[in-house]
């Protein structure tokens, strides 16, 4: 086998394991970039673009992934769930490079919806804290990008302004293809696009962008007890999210 296909991030269930057959991964220089090799071997990805990076710190880590796959010897098996910050330069490389509108797209989606405009008006605990935790960002949007959106407390959907949606495509418009990806990820998993935004800014870490992210549930299990389900739904958005924030520092570590 000359090269390995990559499975990118999909929220489909994970793929079967595969056996790995290689003994070395590393990070490699070359003039486009840094490349992951297996035993001298390029990574390939489905599309056949070549796993490489513009930053030796992602390819490293990248590279470091690999190495850790299948128990970090040649036979065992491994599965798409060792290579998280894989499928993140994946996508990036072979979704969004070629077609950078669809993500935009997508992630827009989630600005017509915005979690944070969406607020009770019962419990009064969770909409004071409402008020406290998500106020502030919707403030940040506006005076970093310009940006206002609306809030309801109806359960009707609020449209938001076509000039707010309209920035928010030319802040998207203004993104590199690394931090669109991280969004690509991020976002789905906070349900935030003004969060993703706060992250990939610098503003919040991973953990305070989940934390305000599920406040509501958060505010929930405090009042009527823990739910075991629902604590691992969130443990694996959490994941998600750190990730991405991974990615991203991992990214710019170079520069």
């Amino acid at each position: 086998m000359s090269d390995t296909p990559v499975t990118p991030r999909s929220s489909a269930p994970a793929a079967a394991t595969r056996r790995r057959f290689w003994d070395r991964a590393e990070a490699v220089s070359e003039p486009e970039g840094f490349a992951v090799r297996l035993d001298g071997r390029p990574v390939r990805l489905p599309g056949g673009a070549v796993l490489r990076v513009g930053s030796r710190a992602l390819a490293e880590a990248l590279a470091g992934e690999w190495q850790a796959a299948g128990g970090g010897g040649k036979g065992g098996d491994f599965a798409p769930s060792d290579l998280r910050l894989t499928r993140i330069a994946g996508t990036m490389l072979e979704r969004i490079a070629p077609d950078r509108a669809a993500v935009i797209g997508v992630l827009l989606g989630y600005a017509r919806h915005e979690l944070l405009c969406y607020r009770v008006r019962y419990p009064a605990l969770l909409v004071e804290r409402q008020q406290q935790e998500w106020d502030p960002w919707l403030e940040w949007l506006r005076a970093r990008y310009g940006v206002a959106l609306r809030s309801t407390d109806g359960v009707m959907p609020v449209d938001q302004p076509p000039e707010a949606l309209a920035g928010l495509q030319s802040v998207l418009e203004g993104l590199p293809d690394g931090a669109l990806a991280a969004l690509g990820v991020a976002v789905p998993a906070l349900g935030s696009l003004v969060l993703g935004l706060a992250l990939v800014d610098g503003r919040l870490t991973a953990e305070q962008a989940m934390a305000c992210a599920t406040l509501d549930e958060r505010t929930q299990m405090e009042l009527w007890g823990q739910d075991a389900e629902q604590a691992a739904r969130l443990e694996g958005l959490a994941l998600d999210v750190k990730d991405a924030a991974s990615f991203l520092g991992l990214l710019h570590a170079d520069s």
